[in-house]
């Protein structure tokens, strides 16, 4: 068992995608970045371009690629991870794009990606793991796991060995929605050590179900040395656990751990400010649910399934929503519930019980996924009847013609007139047209600095109120008089 726990912070990656739907904006991920590069992680989980370009261009006006330069400047001593391979799906983003922002962030010196094939189906990742070690990326492979009568001991000693052979930097055992319980992670531990080989391996949990700070005890006593945590209030809820209550547990099991938490009081101090003036959740450790191992639907899933129903009319049905996801899932051939597989899935479930007929309609998504254009395996796992209805229409065989187009960048340049940048270039294919137009320059961490401080905050709510005439502010021997006019 190894003795010695290193850390992987989440904070300003998968804690804000968790937690807020990537609402951060790039001064405030700056603002906390030099304490989160001075605590001794592993390394920092730090740009996800294929969400994030695309809401900070189109929702906050900014350029998500400023984050990418100004924030490799200011990082001194961790390591840096971008996440994503090269193969967007069927989201209209070029491989020769993709590429060519691996290569950007390469040139800023993040070296190390983490990347998920979907159906953990690796053979099919085999081009695309030689493209990223062809330009020099690092790549290390998620292992998703997941529950159905699919997922068995045997399925992942075949999938961790396949990952393996591709040559990974490391593997990651990854626990997306929040599944393991102890039990489980005991179970699976050594079905990992008797697969990688000499690959390392790290553990990342969502705490969906409230497990997860239980399981990363469980995979460091399992001889795992890497384990993701994140920063309050970006760690819990739906994020990873706790980097205090991880920690401080691990250490009282006798483990050593590998990082300075004091730089990291004046980032949860810092982020809990803004979360209160930018009215943004704070993560909370979840209670126990069973239900969750029914449906497996993400939980900001069911709160846009809900809202769904709710403009048709239908909101008290959305327990009924979640008992057909559970049909649809068995008869999609049990995808692992990640995105976008799961939105294939609830969404679907939805349109069955608003349409009040099982697949009498269906999505573009749902017919791609159908024909394979978003795996091998839904071909061959799925109900054949169900996949057999869902293609028995004319939107099918339109489908069924198409090919994921595949331009050149100088195909794309003649497109623009040919005097396009490469940052252009990603930002456009990433974020749109409209999101490129909409940009200004990005917000500063001045912006931010103040936003841990209650006095400043205290001050800032009071001059909102009216019919006083004076407020005194005391503690201690210091006092603070505000008087009007």
């Amino acid at each position: 068992m190894a003795t010695e726990i290193k850390f992987v912070d989440t904070t300003v990656r998968d804690g804000q995608m968790s937690l807020w739907a990537l609402n951060m904006r790039t001064g405030m991920m700056l603002s906390v970045l030099p304490n989160l590069d001075e605590a001794g992680f592993e390394a920092l989980e730090f740009f996800v371009p294929t969400a994030q370009i695309k809401k900070m261009g189109q929702q906050m006006g900014e350029d998500a690629l400023q984050w990418l330069k100004l924030g490799t400047k200011r990082k001194n001593k961790t390591e840096l991870r971008v996440t994503g391979g090269l193969r967007s799906g069927l989201s209209k983003i070029p491989q020769s794009v993709s590429t060519l922002l691996m290569q950007m962030s390469l040139s800023h010196g993040v070296t190390v990606t983490r990347a998920s094939q979907a159906w953990n189906d690796y053979p099919d990742f085999a081009d695309e793991m030689q493209a990223l070690h062809k330009i020099g990326m690092k790549v290390i492979l998620n292992i998703i796991y997941s529950e159905s009568p699919k997922h068995t001991n045997d399925y992942y000693r075949e999938r961790i060995k396949q990952a393996v052979a591709l040559n990974p930097y490391r593997i990651c055992f990854k626990d997306v929605g929040g599944l393991l319980t102890p039990e489980r992670t005991r179970e699976m531990l050594p079905i990992f050590r008797e697969s990688v080989g000499d690959v390392e391996v790290e553990f990342h949990a969502h705490s969906n179900n409230g497990l997860a700070p239980l399981n990363a005890l469980e995979a460091a006593k399992g001889g795992i040395k890497y384990i993701h945590t994140a920063v309050p209030p970006l760690a819990n809820g739906s994020s990873q656990p706790s980097i205090f209550n991880v920690a401080s547990n691990l250490r009282a099991l006798g483990f050593d751990t590998c990082v300075d938490e004091e730089p990291l009081r004046p980032v949860e101090e810092r982020l809990t400010g803004i979360a209160h003036h930018e009215h943004l959740p704070i993560g909370e450790p979840r209670l126990f649910d069973q239900a969750v191992y029914t449906h497996q639907i993400p939980g900001g899933m069911i709160s846009n399934l809900a809202y769904q129903l709710k403009l048709v009319g239908m909101e008290h049905r959305l327990q009924e929503t979640l008992e057909e996801a559970q049909r649809v899932r068995a008869e999609f051939g049990y995808p692992i519930m990640v995105t976008p597989l799961a939105q294939f899935v609830g969404s679907q479930a939805g349109i069955n019980v608003i349409v009040g007929e099982r697949y009498k309609e269906v999505s573009d998504e749902v017919i791609q996924y159908a024909l394979g254009f978003w795996g091998r395996e839904p071909v061959a796992d799925m109900d054949q009847d169900v996949r057999a209805k869902i293609l028995d229409r004319g939107r099918a065989r339109e489908w069924a013609r198409w090919e994921v187009p595949q331009p050149s960048l100088q195909e794309i340049r003649s497109q623009y007139g040919g005097n396009i940048s490469d940052e252009e270039i990603v930002l456009r294919a990433y974020g749109g047209d409209g999101a490129v137009e909409s940009m200004g320059k990005s917000s500063s961490p001045q912006e931010f600095m103040s936003a841990h401080q209650p006095l400043v905050t205290l001050i800032e709510e009071i001059t909102k109120r009216r019919g006083f005439s004076h407020v005194v502010v005391q503690k201690g021997d210091v006092s603070l008089t505000l008087r009007g006019n």
